[in-house]
């Protein structure tokens, strides 16, 4: 099993300052490389301090000149907010820094209030649809000169400046749905996936959607496919209370963004009171322990064994959840020293 992390700068609250938490983030891209991860994701959004990266790009540029042999990837870059000169274009120069470095993950965006920001008007139900006009055309850009006519965008003959040194850029779609595993498998690119808070059946779920969508391409594509969840390791009582209340502290701060219902002020989205959200059960702290991949590390090796007989071959550590920068790094290295060993080859 290969390891992944997915890591943002972030804010719950403003009694962080901005440059520790950027220095926290290196760090723990560092430890990552350090214990062996393949590759470090970056997200993209707009005006959230929860996930502050309004250009993965510039986090990922900066990544690679304080690091030698970590991969470094979008998770994701947005179609809708792009165009697609640009897009090649910046994914590109990262490939060039970094030596070589680059995963291409594209995705259609989470909020809706980011895209009554970013793109007014458009619903995040429809930017998929952005996501699978987007990608040819970077790829054809990457090649050479391209004219593109399509729905959302149309420019003359033009290339991508610079172009990747790889020659053949590694590309990942984030999928839930099987219209967007149809699309990965017939594209040829590789999929990761988040269950949210949900049970290991809906990992069943998702890889059922892969398979399905193989079969269908018939093309001869095999992906990896990297699941992802919250990860919160600990070996004491004290630990466990801190990274159970931290991600429910997140997750109220999600559901603002993930419905739309709620405030968000000078970029900190207000909390919804879990207790009061229809499906509450989704975020009882018993639950949230056994879905998610929290524990210790005995436990933690026993829940990635069972994602590895489904088939889920690459694991996403998903450390940005408001815990304090200690724990985080804490948790981690425990990871790395405790965990990983039982799945190298």
């Amino acid at each position: 099993m290969k390891f992944q992390l997915a890591v943002n700068m972030e804010r719950i609250d403003d009694s962080l300052d901005m440059q520790d938490v950027a220095r926290h983030t290196l760090e723990m891209v560092q430890i990552a490389e350090e214990g062996g991860f393949d590759i470090v994701w970056s997200a993209e959004h707009h005006a959230l301090e929860m996930t502050i990266a309004p250009n993965p790009f510039q986090l990922l540029t900066w990544w690679s000149t304080e690091t030698s042999s970590i991969r470094l990837g979008t998770a994701v870059a947005t179609a809708a907010y792009w165009h697609p000169i640009n897009l090649a274009g910046e994914a590109a120069f990262v490939d060039l820094i970094s030596g070589g470095r680059l995963e291409f993950g594209i995705g259609s965006g989470a909020y809706q209030r980011e895209f009554d920001r970013m793109k007014p008007g458009l619903k995040q139900s429809d930017a998929w649809r952005y996501m699978q006009e987007m990608l040819p055309a970077v790829r054809a850009l990457w090649g050479g000169d391209y004219a593109h006519e399509g729905e959302f965008w149309n420019f003359p003959t033009s290339t991508s400046v610079p172009k990747p040194v790889q020659p053949d850029v590694p590309v990942w779609v984030s999928a839930r749905s099987p219209i967007t595993y149809d699309y990965a498998m017939r594209e040829k690119c590789h999929v990761n996936c988040w269950p949210l808070t949900r049970p290991f059946a809906e990992a069943e779920l998702y890889m059922q959607q892969l398979n399905e969508a193989i079969v269908k391409a018939d093309n001869g594509w095999i992906p990896r496919f990297a699941l992802m969840r919250h990860a919160c390791l600990y070996d004491n009582e004290a630990d466990r209370q801190e990274g159970l209340k931290a991600i429910r502290r997140l997750l109220s701060q999600f559901e603002n963004l993930f419905r739309n219902a709620g405030n968000v002020v000078n970029g900190f989205p207000a909390a919804l009171p879990l207790d009061e959200l229809e499906g509450r059960e989704q975020y009882d702290p018993a639950m949230l322990e056994e879905n998610l991949m929290f524990g210790s590390p005995d436990t933690v090796i026993q829940k990635l064994k069972k994602y590895q007989a489904l088939g889920v071959n690459e694991f996403i550590y998903y450390a940005s959840m408001g815990l304090s920068h200690d724990a985080q790094k804490r948790s981690l290295r425990m990871f790395c020293k405790e965990v990983m060993p039982e799945f190298k080859s």
